[in-house]
């Protein structure tokens, strides 16, 4: 193609509509006709980054191959499209105002005033421009967090606005609203999304394509009344069904037609056929599984599944791959505590004990471990659980009764883990952490090793602790094996058990590099030793 053609996709009526899933099961569709297709998030508020927000805020920070902490829309990216994101695939607030301010400091404005016209928007503008230049893509879609409405967002949809001045048909707006269902009246209403577009006209955009998010069929009088009211061809308004999975979405945008409504709107040609047999090839295995396996997830933040999902959506994709669906028992630490491994672990099939921070259910997570590790079941700790597996086995293995992270005690007589000595004078938030892909080293004839099948991977990570090497010795000699060295620093990022049938903890988060096309092969070792398990027991 011979110009990049960005596509926004805002909201109305109420926030969590979906808008990165269609964004992501756009770049699907347009992927599979053969376009290079990159996704980009514009956050609203004014930190940096998700990096040091609370999961109860925003639920999981994402991170990427380059160690960017981002939305938990960019997973959703790669996991649809295959494709790696980077920092500049997420973009807030605080990051652009951070960086006008610094111009200003450096004096590349000459002294003049600071203003959101044209400074901010002239910001956010390169921002998308800039990501579209790094792999000269066909298609940037960018999502932009929110409503319309919200006076967060004003800086962006203003931007929107100026491109599509000054781009004409290069630049092309999908605005998603709800259409809701009133039981009284036994009848869908259009208002909503009538007022919220006549909310974004009121800042200069029209929008070209308007997704209806609904929860029952949009029929055709409903069409072309948002057509009419909304300034758009009936074609132009799509019906976004509730899904039974997200997973679904793809599909039936392409009974939509979106992906060529997108091209016939942005004057491009519709060539090639579009191949999309692997995702149904998934779909299927994902609804007819032969099989099924129940895994408890251990953390303290169960009760926002938003803290783990990319977690939950690698079980999906491992599931789909062994033909199993995995039903998932999330089990709070903090209740562990309370009530006991033998109460909420019984009778599952695999237990992974989830990443955190804090000493908030921390010996919860621990007791899920020793559980494991001693009935033999399958269990996978992740970041924080494998620290915890390490302390476990301390504990309990080798006696070293005060074993503990330094995180948690300070002056532990045994710190089995630690912060690494280069990082203990550094004070910011997330200054300490090591962050994105780091390489690892396998041993032959390990879990690990048959997992991979090579010998050499690498895998991100977001953590500050780490293995203290100086136990290295008496670990393994009691049983409990380094399998994954970083050949870099020589630290420790997996370990295995002696004598189970497959105990694994991995300092990085496989699930981070987990979709669709590529199931992350730990998750589907993982579902396949669970498996077996529960086939012993039948």
């Amino acid at each position: 193609m011979a110009h990049t053609k960005f596509i926004f996709v805002t909201g109305g009526v109420t926030s969590s509509l979906g808008k990165g899933i269609i964004s992501a099961s756009l770049a699907k569709l347009l992927q599979s006709r053969g376009f290079k297709v990159t996704i980009q998030k514009f956050d609203p508020y004014i930190n940096i980054d998700p990096g040091t927000l609370n999961p109860y805020e925003h639920g999981e920070c994402y991170v990427t191959e380059d160690g960017a902490e981002t939305d938990l829309d960019l997973g959703h990216y790669e996991r649809f499209s295959n494709e790696p994101t980077s920092q500049a695939n997420n973009i807030t607030t605080g990051r652009i105002y951070l960086s006008v301010i610094e111009k200003e400091r450096k004096g590349e404005y000459l002294g003049s005033t600071v203003q959101v016209i044209p400074h901010i928007t002239d910001e956010i503008k390169r921002s998308v421009k800039e990501l579209a230049k790094r792999a000269e893509y066909d298609f940037v879609i960018t999502e932009i967090g929110g409503t319309v409405g919200d006076i967060e967002s004003l800086p962006y949809i203003e931007s929107v606005r100026q491109m599509k001045w000054e781009m004409g048909k290069d630049v092309l707006v999908i605005h998603l609203t709800l259409v809701p269902y009133l039981s009284a009246a036994g009848e869908l209403k259009t208002k909503p999304t009538q007022h919220s577009v006549k909310m974004l006209l009121e800042q200069g955009v029209q929008p070209d394509i308007i997704v209806a998010r609904t929860e029952h069929p949009l029929q055709s009088h409903l069409r072309e009344k948002i057509a009419r009211f909304c300034n758009v061809a009936p074609s132009s308004v799509i019906e976004s069904i509730d899904a039974e999975s997200i997973y679904d979405v793809p599909i039936l945008m392409r009974q939509e037609k979106l992906d060529t409504e997108v091209l016939k709107l942005v004057n491009v040609p519709v060539e090639n056929d579009l191949d999309i047999s692997d995702w149904e090839n998934f779909l299927d295995k994902l609804k007819n599984p032969k099989s099924e396996v129940e895994i408890a997830l251990v953390g303290k933040y169960v009760e926002l599944k938003d803290a783990y999902k990319s977690i939950l959506e690698s079980f999906v994709h491992a599931g789909a791959s062994n033909e199993v669906k995995v039903n998932i028992r999330l089990v709070h630490s903090e209740l562990i505590e309370k009530e006991g491994t033998d109460k909420l672990l019984k009778a599952v099939d695999g237990i992974l004990v989830a990443p955190g921070f804090g000493e908030r259910g921390i010996e919860g997570k621990i007791s899920a471990v020793k559980f494991a590790r001693e009935n033999k079941i399958p269990f996978l700790g992740i970041c924080l659980g494998m620290q915890c597996a390490v302390i476990e086995y301390a504990r309990n293995v080798m006696h070293l009764k005060d074993a503990h992270s330094t995180e948690f005690s300070a002056h532990t007589k045994f710190p089995v883990i630690d912060i690494m000595e280069d990082q203990k004078k550094i004070s910011d938030m997330g200054g300490t952490m090591r962050l994105g892909s780091y390489p690892c080293t396998l041993k032959a004839k390990t879990i690990a090793f048959d997992t991979y099948k090579k010998e050499n991977i690498n895998e991100r990570h977001r953590h500050r602790y780490e293995f203290n090497n100086s136990y290295l010795a008496q670990y393994e000699n009691a049983g409990m094996y380094a399998t994954g060295i970083n050949p870099k620093d020589d630290l420790v990022e997996i370990v295995e058990v002696k004598d189970h049938p497959w105990f694994m903890g991995v300092q990085f988060h496989p699930e981070y590099k987990s979709t669709v096309a590529n199931p992350h092969p730990v998750f589907v070792s993982f579902v396949k030793a669970a498996s077996k398990k529960k086939e012993g027991k039948e």
